[in-house]
């Protein structure tokens, strides 16, 4: 059976949130904050965190913040996904469908850390007012019991850590002579990989995608 463009993209968002959640579920009930393990040698790695805030471990504010960050994403979900729905009705190209499905995927994929993580598990990252920063937990968290935070207010795993190229830099560097860098140095995840796979195809084949665009509306 052929599918249709609405299919195609629809399979590709479940197959994204489907791999997602099931390796951040693993994660989350099988290792401890900062655990990791080798996968390929130094440079990569599965490292256990948790970000409160934006992709690739960027904090954005408090507890507030943190409420206005998942608001803010889910806002621009709707969004997506409303531009999602004209693409496959005015019948775009194909690419540009299927890239636009990996970031409305990857988007949900957080969102849905952020939304329920806080109430379907028992331990997570939160705020302490009183120290103005996040408090880690220790041990494994299990699904079940009170939750450790409010709708929305739940914390994204990460887990992708890809520290290619490690060093120092020159002593006479301005502000971070002789400090360690790390290339690349943000943990991030499934969904964040999607949304940035989405961007980058988008940015190659822009020409393409909405040269097509523009001769279907003509």
């Amino acid at each position: 059976m052929k599918l249709s463009l609405g299919q195609k993209a629809g399979l590709l968002i479940f197959l994204v949130l489907l791999i997602d959640q099931s390796v951040k579920f693993w994660i989350k009930t099988h290792m401890v904050l900062g655990q990791e393990y080798k996968v390929m040698g130094d440079w990569f790695i599965i490292h256990f965190t948790e970000n409160p805030g934006m992709a690739f471990g960027m904090k954005f504010g408090g507890s507030f913040g943190k409420l206005l960050l998942s608001t803010f994403r889910i806002l621009a979900v709707g969004g997506i996904g409303w531009y999602l729905v004209h693409l496959v009705k005015t019948k775009a190209h194909m690419g540009l469908i299927l890239s636009i499905s990996l970031i409305l995927a990857g988007a949900v994929g957080n969102i849905i850390d952020s939304a329920f993580y806080g109430l379907l598990f028992d331990k997570g990252l939160i705020f302490d007012p009183s120290l103005n920063d996040w408090v880690p937990y220790f041990g494994q968290a299990q699904i079940g019991g009170p939750g450790y935070a409010g709708f929305l207010k739940g914390s994204v795993v990460d887990m992708l850590y890809f520290p290619i190229v490690q060093g120092h830099y020159p002593s006479w560097f301005p502000f971070v002579g002789s400090e360690q860098f790390v290339f690349f140095r943000p943990v991030f995840n499934i969904a964040d990989s999607s949304i940035t796979i989405g961007v980058i195809i988008i940015l190659l084949f822009q020409k393409k995608f909405f040269k097509h665009q523009r001769e279907s509306v003509e």
